[in-house]
């Protein structure tokens, strides 16, 4: 690697994902969004594989996937530069989470009924194995296990489409001030939060529920910029 710093790099287990390629891309991204991959840093695939333990090819394939995705761009003859938000970017990427997930995480509270409570308890253990990742200190199994969480979560209402779009925001969102609220009060309250959604959903709370999401997308937003 030329630059920045990618400690314990590593490719987690994503059930039935086979594809090298894609184990790696997740991978990158979890680090682009934990900050652990610099905006204006240049990375080259043959050093992020050496780091990865794998050849340079699927890191190169995953790391064209991310330029289509604006998370990074070619540098000729060099690697690939992560790319810069701006805080208006972020802000309006902040914005728009508001929009879309509340509401929607309402909506499911509200009908956490059978097959939909059901689908609320099964949150439980990530919401356990996102508090278990920050206790570790360890920035890519938290965001992989954050990640997976939400997205399961609006996924109960079953608007597939509302799915996507959170999952394109979250990855070009930047949590840059993430490592230093590890172990601190302000990661607590955050991680805390994700096993009360689960909760609010169960007691059928849906102006609760959308309180503390847009509470909860609002300690984000502070992340991203660094502020807590």
């Amino acid at each position: 690697m030329d630059s920045g710093d990618t400690r314990s790099l590593r490719l987690p287990n994503y059930g039935g994902r086979t594809s090298l390629r894609e184990l790696v891309a997740e991978a990158l991204r979890a680090l682009l969004i934990s900050g652990q991959m610099r905006p204006g840093e240049i990375y080259s695939a043959p050093s992020l594989a050496a780091e990865f333990g794998v050849s340079a090819t699927p890191v190169r394939e995953a790391m064209l996937d991310l330029v289509t995705e604006g998370l990074v761009e070619v540098v000729r003859n060099k690697g690939f530069r992560v790319t810069q938000l701006s805080d208006a970017e972020l802000d309006a990427m902040a914005e728009l989470r508001v929009l879309i997930e509340p509401p929607i995480m309402g909506l499911v509270a509200e009908g956490c009924v059978g097959d939909t409570a059901v689908a609320v308890e099964g949150l439980r253990p990530l919401a356990d194995e996102i508090a278990l990742a920050a206790e570790r200190e360890d920035l890519v199994s938290y965001i992989e296990a954050d990640t997976e969480f939400h997205l399961r979560f609006l996924a109960i209402h079953g608007n597939d489409e509302v799915v996507k779009v959170v999952r394109r925001l979250r990855r070009r969102s930047r949590l840059y001030g993430l490592t230093a609220l590890l172990g601190t009060g302000v990661i607590r309250r955050q991680v805390a939060e994700h096993t009360e959604m689960v909760e609010r959903a169960l007691a059928r709370d849906r102006l609760g529920m959308e309180k503390l999401v847009a509470q909860h997308i609002g300690h984000v937003r502070s992340a991203w910029a660094g502020r807590h």
